[in-house]
Order: C-alpha cells, then sequence, then structure tokens
C-alpha cells in the first residue's frame, strides 16, 4: 500500500478502512462516543447527539468518498468530513468549558484525524494524481 503524508492512499486500498485516516476518524468517533456517554442525561437530545452526529460523519463521509470514482467527488465528501471534523472540535470545547469530562483525548484524536485528512485532500489535489 503506497504511504504519502501519513495516510495510505486510496490507489493502494481495497477498502476505505485500509485508509489511515479513516482509522482515525473512527477512533475518535469511538472516544467521543466514550466521553458522550459520560454527559449529563440532560444533555442526551443536546449536545451528546450533536456532537456524536458530527463525529460519526467524518469516517462515514471519508468511506463514502473513498468509492466515488471522480476526483471531484471523492474531494466533496472530504470537504463534508473536514467540516464536521470542525464542528466536533467546537464540542470538544464546548464539553470541556461545560466541565463534561476529560475531552483532552478526544481532542487529541479529532487533530490528527484533521491532520491527516487535510494532507489526504492536498495529496488528491496535487496535479499528480
Amino acid at each position: 500500500m503506497e504511504e504519502r503524508d501519513g495516510f495510505q492512499s486510496s490507489s493502494g486500498a481495497k477498502s476505505f478502512e485500509d485508509l489511515l485516516v479513516w482509522q482515525k476518524a473512527h477512533l475518535a468517533t469511538l472516544a467521543v462516543y466514550r466521553l458522550t456517554a459520560g454527559f449529563p442525561q440532560s444533555e442526551l437530545y443536546g449536545l451528546s447527539s450533536q456532537f456524536r452526529r458530527a463525529a460519526v460523519s467524518v469516517p462515514a463521509n471519508i468511506a463514502e468518498g473513498f468509492k466515488r470514482r471522480g476526483k471531484a467527488d471523492k474531494i466533496r465528501f472530504y470537504n463534508i468530513a473536514q467540516a464536521s471534523l470542525e464542528e466536533a472540535r467546537y464540542y470538544v470545547i464546548l464539553a470541556r468549558d461545560l466541565g463534561y469530562g476529560p475531552p483532552e483525548e478526544t481532542g487529541a484524536l479529532l487533530d490528527e484525524t484533521g491532520r491527516l485528512l487535510e494532507s489526504y485532500l492536498r495529496a488528491l489535489q496535487s496535479p499528480t494524481t
């Protein structure tokens, strides 16, 4: 599998699960679920639900983009993943400021996913791909 800038290119990957960026996004989503499990019951339909929805959107859009054939279509789904990632990053800040548990692990995983996704997009947009 070809690897550049910390991710495996989709040209060598057989499945979206082979992509390092998807693997990190999945780990970040699991961390969000662990973190939100400790939120107050009053947040069940508020912050917990929104945070989880944003987190799930990241690996889901990476997976959907993986199967898209056109470069522009792939980029569109990866951009949606980036937007959801930024939304989840805000929820880390909000959870921290509300005192809803230690969000450091979750924030670090989201940051790492963001760096990988940015590298993945840069490589995809380069004229050599």
